[in-house]
């Protein structure tokens, strides 16, 4: 085997950002990332203070979104957001580009945008995972997007909301690991609902994924180690 359970369950954001959850449901939410030891709970804005509260003393970090899930907030409302989430106990933030600005290539915007949550973030100590939604996207768009949080030194860069149209694919993946700087890790979102597709994006150099099914992905990552099996093929 070349991976730990440890390192499996360290590379999963346990997203419980579904419109309908209800409190009870992302409380039970964090109880089952602290059981399972995940990098991160990605939660719904409100409910971050509670969620840190819960995590508290733990090694699993409280998260929220920032923009989500379309990106057309004003960037001083981002900022709000940002400022919010720090000081209700976030640690890293999802943020979504304006895709609109994207897509007409206003690429001077886009940066401010993007530079404006990394700084404030980056000020508190706070780490920024950056969301293109790539499937309103071109291949041009999303390299110039992995330019940008390079020079901006965003921590990773992310393929979508898991609201799109569309979720994380290779060839994005593929794309995103071979335009990003060293500095800016690759986060896959919206797909990843097996302990195979968690292994066969790591391979590609992917260090974290947005899960809702954690619970099914790290059991089976328990049993192929008890097992001492290898991955399925395919």
């Amino acid at each position: 085997m070349d991976y730990t359970y440890h390192e499996i369950a360290k590379m999963i954001d346990h997203s419980l950002l579904t419109p309908t959850l209800t409190d009870q449901q992302m409380e039970e939410g964090c109880r089952v990332a602290l059981e399972y030891d995940v990098a991160s709970v990605c939660i719904k804005p409100y409910y971050l203070k509670r969620c840190a509260e819960l995590l508290s003393g733990s090694t699993v970090v409280p998260s929220t979104v920032i923009g989500f899930p379309h990106g057309g907030h004003a960037t001083s409302v981002k900022v709000a957001e940002t400022e919010r989430a720090l000081a209700d106990g976030g640690r890293e933030l999802d943020m979504v580009v304006n895709i609109g600005k994207v897509l007409s290539g206003d690429w001077d915007f886009v940066c401010r945008d993007i530079q404006a949550v990394v700084e404030r973030a980056h000020e508190a100590g706070a780490r920024v995972k950056v969301i293109f939604e790539n499937c309103y996207l071109e291949e041009e768009h999303k390299i110039r997007l992995c330019e940008i949080c390079g020079q901006v030194r965003a921590d990773w860069v992310k393929t979508s909301t898991g609201y799109g149209s569309g979720g994380a694919t290779i060839e994005d993946l593929k794309l995103m690991c071979s335009h990003v700087p060293a500095h800016v890790q690759v986060k896959a979102a919206g797909g990843v609902r097996s302990f195979d597709r968690l292994l066969e994006v790591r391979a590609l150099g992917v260090t974290r994924v947005g899960a809702t099914r954690t619970v099914e992905i790290l059991e089976e990552c328990k049993r192929r180690l008890a097992a001492g099996t290898s991955p399925a093929a395919g």
